[in-house]
């Protein structure tokens, strides 16, 4: 509905208690209990499947922004009618009191005729408020209707773009600072410059001719003032963009910034990104200004010309001395609104692009079609055929990668540095798209499951552990207000954490800043595992989880695998240590982008012992056989 703030996510979807989990258990409100009983096959309660909305349609949520826009607009329009018809009442009571009040000396003329035009005055800024406060809440509605759709898309085009996606927000702080700019007034104010032109003409032909050079004059300057500065602000908005980003950087890795003595560097680069924009920005704003400069000049010299020439037809007896101040009057409110849209126009550029980058966002995310909410998924992961080619570039990372996995099952992927574990590990989850091929869980692929019904039911460790800034219980519920302590405490003992957070000084209240102070690498590791396992999911991936880790955490996270297994929990983990080995079914081994090795796990590890015992050269193979 017009009237309605878009929202972003709608929240988990909760089955009631009395409604048959999909895999043949009894429902526990939440429908969170772990797959028995065979997912709902042979004997189990058949799967009952629920169509619901799917993603928001982002492209929708701006075009119902745009009709509030619009909606608004008309009655600021019809307010911005009678505030300039009104703005007539100061020519007119001076051209009837030079002509009229002043020739006749009546003083009850002058009186009502005050009277009338104070009244029109009043009522002219009665007007000019009330559409200034439309204005302002038409903005706040753009910013509530536009913002959440804006960071869900650009969370989304993030995965698979250069990060500059979340700096369409401060496109919409652009847009919304102009709608309650005094340059958008003037743009809705230079269509009544005709009336005022019309009302010239009226009063002399030659005053409306003097007026209607100047405004072609006008017409031409912004033209060319525009054509001068679509360039160099352009490249001063890309330039600043990537300062935005590396200074974004330059605030994640503070700690190696600072201990590595690379500020100089930094900042360096920074200030070489937001020179470039600066200068751009000078360059722009020059043009702009001499165009500002000269429109003003020609609209001071216009007024000159209408009281001179004015004057002179007074003189000749074709129009009053009355007649020639109301017409300067008229002819400067018509030319200010031009003049304004001259000096505002690099606002004008810069909330046009911004506006340009909000529908692209909006109008190409690609989460905008309804999926139907799926049976709870048993764990069963189908590789086929994966090719991954980064864009831009003709590197193959990952080639012909097929496997599957039974539900239950627990896989080590290992290689060389640059094998792509990492990226395979990334495909798994949904985070990267292949190039080509497939990942699906429970047969359907990831991308046609529901985004939000996908997350609940995976856990992912990536390899780059990021906290959000909260307390840890929020970090292991995933931030979710609807994350109940019982859901917690299963996370945190699956992933067998509980001890160790109990350790801490407030437990699982205890605060974690934005680069996790106060805990250790190995804690947020640690805590950032127990988030992969909140929710009981049916499927995780756990990227170097053992990295920063010491024997106690290998133990406890040897532990954890186990734990996962027990719950019919299919888990795949990328690991560079044999420590990891013991605790999984089964191995891959990644080389080149391709599979060198898979299957159970001994067979894979004898093929490794054999292949290490036949690359040593035996004693005497060498000289003298």
């Amino acid at each position: 509905m017009p009237g309605q703030v878009i929202e972003a996510d709608r929240g988990p979807i909760r089955r009631r208690p009395d409604v048959p989990r999909p895999d043949g258990g009894e429902g526990k409100g939440d429908g969170r209990g772990p797959a028995k009983g065979g997912g709902g096959g042979g004997g189990g309660v058949p799967p009952k499947f629920h169509k619901r909305v799917g993603p928001e349609n982002y492209g929708l949520a701006l075009k119902l922004g745009l009709r509030a826009v619009r909606r608004n607009f008309i009655m600021v329009m019809v307010l911005t009618c009678a505030t300039n018809l009104l703005i007539l009442a100061i020519p007119i009571y001076l051209f009837q009191i030079s002509d009229r009040v002043l020739t006749s000396r009546s003083v009850d003329t002058l009186v009502m005729l005050t009277i009338v035009i104070v009244g029109a005055v009043i009522l002219q800024a009665v007007f000019d408020a009330i559409r200034r406060f439309m204005l302002m809440r038409t903005a706040v509605e753009v910013a509530a209707r536009l913002g959440a759709p804006i960071l869900s898309a650009a969370s989304a085009a993030a995965l698979h773009g250069s990060g500059r996606e979340y700096q369409t927000l401060g496109d919409l702080q652009q847009l919304r600072g102009f709608i309650v700019s005094g340059t958008l007034l003037s743009f809705l104010d230079v269509p009544f410059a005709p009336l005022f032109i019309l009302a010239i003409f009226l009063i002399h032909p030659h005053l409306g001719t003097i007026v209607v050079s100047t405004a072609l004059a006008l017409l031409v300057i912004t033209l060319i003032n525009q054509k001068l500065t679509a360039r160099p602000f352009a490249e001063a908005n890309a330039a600043q963009s990537r300062a935005n980003l590396h200074l974004e950087s330059m605030a994640r890795n503070s700690q190696i910034i600072n201990a590595l003595a690379m500020i100089p560097e930094a900042v360096r680069i920074w200030g070489r990104d937001t020179a470039t924009s600066l200068t751009a920005q000078v360059h722009a704003q020059d043009r702009n200004i001499a165009a500002s400069a000269i429109s003003r000049a020609v609209r001071l010299l216009t007024q000159i010309a209408m009281l001179g020439w004015g004057a002179y037809l007074a003189i000749g007896g074709e129009i009053t001395g009355g007649m020639v101040i109301a017409a300067s009057i008229i002819a400067g409110r018509a030319l200010a609104p031009i003049e304004g849209a001259i000096e505002g126009w690099s606002a004008y550029a810069l909330s046009r692009a911004a506006y340009g980058r909000i529908s692209a966002l909006l109008t190409n995310s690609r989460l905008q079609f309804e999926r139907l909410n799926l049976p709870r998924p048993e764990g069963r992961l189908d590789v086929e055929r994966l090719l991954y080619v980064p864009g831009g570039t003709k590197q193959v990372v990952l080639n012909g990668i097929s496997f599957s996995l039974s539900p239950g099952d627990t896989l080590a992927i290992i290689g060389n540095s640059g094998a792509g574990k990492t990226t395979l590990g990334k495909m798994l989850v949904g985070s990267i798209l292949p190039t080509s091929g497939n990942v699906r869980l429970d047969l359907m692929d990831l991308r046609n499951w529901d985004p939000r019904q996908l997350g609940e039911n995976i856990g992912y460790l990536p390899q780059d552990v990021q906290l959000f800034p909260g307390t840890i219980k929020d970090n292991i519920g995933r931030m979710r207000d609807d994350a109940t302590d019982a859901q917690i405490y299963e996370a945190a003992a699956l992933a067998d954490v509980h001890e160790m957070i109990a350790n801490l000084p407030q437990g699982y209240e205890t605060v974690v800043a934005a680069d996790g102070a106060p805990l250790s690498g190995g804690q947020k590791q640690r805590i950032a595992l127990a988030r992969a396992f909140f929710g009981e999911p049916r499927f995780v991936v756990l990227d170097e989880p053992n990295s920063n880790l010491d024997s106690a955490g290998d133990k406890a996270l040897a532990r954890a695998i186990q734990h996962a297994k027990k719950n019919r929990i299919t888990v795949v983990v990328v690991t560079q240590k044999p420590s990891l080995l013991t605790a999984v079914d089964k191995i891959m081994l990644l080389g080149d982008g391709t599979i060198q090795m898979f299957g159970e796990r001994m067979e894979v590890l004898k093929k490794l012992a054999g292949d290490k015992v036949a690359r040593v050269p035996r004693a005497g193979s060498e000289g003298g056989t």
